[in-house]
C-alpha cells in the first residue's frame, strides 16, 4: 500500500500563514502500551525518529520557533498516517507540544482532517504532553486538555514526577491518564522511598479519577510491584522497545514464563554458599 501524501492546513489560524517548510524530515517508531491485567496491548505511542532510525533527540533539537507549530502539526499526521497503513487497531499516542498551538479548535482540524483523510477513528487518538517542556500559560495548557476531552480524544501527561511541575502541575488541570517517569518506576521493587511516593500518588489519582500508567518499566520485578500495587498500563523495553515504522507484538506468554521462573526459585538461607 502506497502511503499517500502528508497533509497540513497552514491556514487555520494567523499563526499559520508561514508558508515555510521544514529544512528536515522524520518519521514514526511504536512502542506497545500493555494491560498487565488483561495481558492485552492498549495502544501505542507514536515515537519521533529520523528517516534511518535515527534518535529522537536528533530530530527535536532542530525544532525551533519558527518551526515548532509546523513540526507539531506534522507529528501528528505522521502519526495517523502510519498508524493506518500499519493497520493499528488500538489507542494510538500522539505527543504534542503545548507552546506550539495557538487556538485549540483552529489547530486540532489537521488532525481532524489526518483522522478523516487515513480512516483513523478519532476516539483511538491518545495526545499525551511532557512536564519536561517548560509551561509559560498553566491556564492556556489546560484550556487545551479540556478542549481536547470535550472533542472526544484521551489526554495524558507523560513524565510524571520529572521536569517543571508536578503536583502544582496537576492542582491546576487533570488529564485522563498520568504516566509515571521512569526515574520513578527504576528499581521500584527495592526502593522504599520511591515506593511511597507511588503508593501516595495513586491513592490521589484515584480520588480525581485519573487512570495511571508506568512507563521504562525493565525488570518482571518492577512489573510485578507496579501491577501488585493497582497499575494495570504499562510501558517499557520488558514489553517490547519502539519499532521503526512497525508495530512491535508483546510475547505475554514468555513475560509469563518468566514471572514463573522468578517465583519458583528457591530462597538462599545463611547456610547456603561456600565456606559456611
Amino acid at each position: 500500500m502506497e502511503t499517500k501524501p502528508i497533509i497540513y492546513d497552514r491556514f487555520t489560524c494567523n499563526k499559520c500563514f508561514d508558508k515555510s517548510s521544514l529544512d528536515f524530515d522524520f518519521t514514526m517508531a511504536f512502542q506497545p502500551i500493555i494491560n498487565c491485567k488483561t495481558n492485552s496491548i492498549f495502544g501505542y505511542e507514536a515515537l519521533v525518529r529520523g528517516l534511518q532510525n535515527e534518535s529522537a533527540f536528533s530530530i527535536i533539537s532542530q525544532v525551533n520557533d519558527d518551526n515548532r507549530y509546523l513540526f507539531d502539526q506534522l507529528c501528528r499526521v505522521k502519526a495517523i498516517a502510519l498508524a493506518a497503513k500499519l493497520k493499528l487497531d488500538s489507542m494510538l499516542s500522539i505527543n504534542f507540544l503545548p507552546n506550539a498551538i495557538y487556538k485549540p479548535e483552529r489547530c486540532i482540524r489537521t488532525t481532524l482532517e489526518a483522522a478523516k483523510e487515513y480512516n483513523f477513528p478519532t476516539n483511538r487518538i491518545m495526545f499525551e504532553f511532557t512536564e519536561n517542556e517548560n509551561i509559560s500559560d498553566t491556564a492556556f495548557v489546560k484550556s487545551i486538555v479540556e478542549y481536547y476531552k470535550k472533542s472526544g480524544f484521551i489526554t495524558a501527561l507523560d513524565d510524571f514526577g520529572s521536569g517543571y511541575a508536578g503536583l502544582g502541575l496537576l492542582a491546576d488541570f487533570q488529564t485522563n491518564i498520568i504516566k509515571f517517569d521512569m526515574k520513578l518506576v527504576r528499581n521500584i521493587d527495592q526502593d522504599k522511598t520511591r515506593q511511597a511516593i507511588i503508593k501516595n500518588c495513586l491513592n490521589l489519582f484515584t480520588e480525581l479519577n485519573i487512570t495511571s500508567l508506568a512507563e521504562g518499566v525493565e525488570t518482571i520485578e518492577e512489573m510485578q510491584w507496579l501491577r501488585d500495587c493497582g497499575i494495570e498500563l504499562m510501558q517499557g523495553y520488558l514489553f517490547a522497545k519502539p519499532g521503526f515504522e512497525s508495530l512491535p507484538l508483546v510475547d505475554f506468554d514468555e513475560i509469563y514464563r518468566s514471572e514463573s521462573q522468578i517465583k519458583t526459585q528457591p530462597t538462599l538461607s545463611l547456610n547456603d554458599g561456600a565456606g559456611i
